[in-house]
């Protein structure tokens, strides 16, 4: 049950207070899982339950920007999500180029795009590279939005991306395999050049990762929230913070 709007506010101030900077993540990952769900749960359809959650990302930046977060990662559409009913796959796809022009149109935030542009319709993939274009010389909130992305595939690709540059520079598969390395990896990344993400939130309930930054996540923490998408509420993000400043992260050592 939610608070009354007087003492919701004063919580959510008292969590906003509590939090140290210096020890939130720099980077975090978010799951936007529950659309259909929370659709459901109204009888209204599942393109009404994708609207609403592209609706809320700009508000999500809105929360994270402020406390100095560098890089936000969203996943919007696993490759997964491709083998869906055309109709639906129809909207969503839809929705998301929707989305993704406004938050380059807000000026606010440097876009990069991470995933398979291969795999999606042609308009989608141009608009999602021109929306990358024009973003690219802001300086703040760098957001990932991960489209046609799954986590498998982009350890492939990075892999593939690695093997060709080498394979450019003259080296043999004997050398490749004798000095391929943690490194060579990770600089051919999808994400590459960022920091690995600290948080990874999940909404929705479910208690996993499915493939969201396999490579990136191998210390990030874990926080899953019982909302669907569309619910998420900035106090729900401030618990996470909370939750994440207080955990202590030895990183194996």
């Amino acid at each position: 049950m939610r608070l009354p709007h007087p003492l919701y506010r004063l919580y959510e101030g008292r969590l906003a207070a509590g939090l140290t900077p210096d020890r939130l993540p720099r980077h975090v990952g978010v799951i936007l899982d529950g659309n259909r769900r929370w659709a459901k749960s109204f009888g209204e359809t599942a393109a009404t339950g994708h609207r609403r959650g592209a609706d809320k990302i700009a508000e999500f930046l809105g929360w994270a920007e402020p406390l100095g977060i560098e890089v936000v990662t969203l996943w919007m559409l696993s490759t997964d999500n491709l083998a869906r009913s055309a109709a639906e796959l129809g909207n969503l796809l839809e929705i998301i180029e929707d989305a993704v022009r406004e938050l380059a149109d807000s000026g606010r935030w440097r876009l990069r795009v991470v995933g398979r542009p291969e795999l999606l319709p042609e308009s989608l993939a141009g608009a999602l590279r021109e929306a990358a274009e024009r973003t690219e010389g802001i300086d703040g909130l760098q957001v990932n939005v991960a489209i046609g992305y799954g986590g498998r595939h982009e350890i492939a690709d990075a892999v593939r991306s690695y093997l060709r540059e080498q394979a450019g520079n003259g080296a043999t598969l004997e050398e490749l395999a004798e000095r391929i390395d943690v490194q060579d990896i990770t600089d051919h990344l999808y994400t590459r050049g960022q920091p690995d993400p600290e948080l990874v939130i999940r909404t929705s309930g479910e208690q996993r990762i499915g493939g969201f930054l396999m490579w990136q996540s191998a210390h990030s923490e874990l926080y899953f929230c019982e909302a669907y998408w569309p619910d998420f509420r900035r106090v729900d993000f401030l618990r996470a913070l909370r939750d994440f400043t207080r955990r202590e992260r030895r990183l194996g050592r």
